[in-house]
């Protein structure tokens, strides 16, 4: 491959940053306060959030997989494990530290389930994880049909938190940055990732291979109950209480933001830096709206045709990456025959 392919290639892989760069000085041109440091530092502060589901259901993605109770985690987690601690066995489970750790661990189960249903007992993750969605939200309602408050202040701290001698900024940020980090090095830097990434590119081939499809394709699974399980406590750390309306219409979204940075439906190509960039273009979107007064039903329109655009730069970015292949391959013939 020639050096000029793979600069155009990277670029490609990376279009979310040129999108992002573009949006943000046409709304800093046309929006008073959107690039002051206050402003930035709130989109940032409410996308840690959405970003926490982007790089959940970006990381089913590049299994080849979709993921549709991320939002339902998102509440069920903190929900279920806040009402056991605060109502159910106090004496228990009231040690806020625990309370971290079973929301984890509910989150991780749930997605060892959906994993184990899909790679296992060959179920259809769209409808699969559709199903689940529907039982968890409709548990959370069961349960919580009030809001609980307030919480612990270790459980919210990461949520709420902020840390003055940084100029007051929310610990929510550079949780979620290093959360992407662990990741951008878990998939370009670990055995794991390598394996992750070829089970998405081509399962039949990675079988053959030796890679454990199946477990791989569980461990994404789990990886996206965790991170939905994070939004959770965020969502309850920033609210400082756990409802049943938290989270709710946001999969599609993280599906959108995953899309936009540079993840594909058909699995196998994406990465962690560019989840993040798909995240924060999100909050952009949103934040742009919100100043510019617009109303809250066109606020939904508009979010689904962003749905609609990451759907179509994830088509044009195959179809461009196949033609700049395709007339690499093109050269090297005409070269040879030369």
């Amino acid at each position: 491959m020639s050096g000029g392919l793979k600069i155009k290639l990277t670029l490609l892989d990376n279009i979310i940053w040129l999108m992002l760069s573009l949006f943000f000085f046409a709304c800093a041109l046309g929006i008073p306060a959107f690039a002051s440091w206050n402003n930035i530092v709130n989109i940032l502060y409410h996308t840690t959030i959405m970003s926490m589901l982007v790089l959940a259901q970006g990381f089913v993605l590049l299994s080849g997989n979709l993921d549709l109770s991320i939002d339902a985690v998102l509440a069920f987690a903190p929900g279920a494990v806040i009402l056991a601690s605060t109502k159910w066995f106090p004496g228990v489970l009231g040690n806020p530290y625990l309370a971290i750790l079973l929301t984890l661990l509910v989150g991780g189960c749930i997605g060892f389930f959906n994993g184990y249903c899909v790679a296992r007992l060959g179920m259809n993750a769209f409808m699969q994880t559709l199903s689940l969605s529907i039982i968890l939200r409709g548990m959370v309602l069961f349960l919580i049909p009030l809001s609980i408050f307030p919480l612990d202040p270790v459980y919210s701290f990461i949520g709420k938190a902020r840390f003055p001698a940084l100029g007051n900024l929310p610990a929510a940020i550079p949780v979620a940055f290093a959360v992407y980090f662990f990741f951008h090095i878990l998939l370009k830097h670990t055995v794991f990732g390598r394996n992750y990434l070829a089970t998405g590119g081509n399962a039949r081939a990675s079988f053959v291979a030796g890679i454990d499809t199946r477990k791989m394709v569980i461990a994404g699974f789990i990886i996206a109950g965790l991170l939905s399980a994070v939004a959770g406590m965020l969502t309850a750390g920033r609210q400082d209480s756990v409802s049943n309306t938290m989270g709710n219409g946001m999969t599609l979204l993280a599906f959108a933001g995953a899309l936009l940075g540079g993840t594909s439906m058909s699995g196998g190509k994406g990465s962690a830096f560019g989840m993040l960039g798909g995240a924060i273009l999100l909050g952009m979107f949103s934040n742009a709206l919100n100043l510019l007064g617009v109303k809250v039903t066109l606020i939904h329109a508009a979010q689904g045709a962003l749905i609609f655009v990451a759907i179509l730069v994830d088509r044009f970015r195959i179809a461009l990456r196949a033609k700049l292949l395709r007339d690499e391959q093109l050269r090297k013939l005409k070269g040879a025959k030369g």
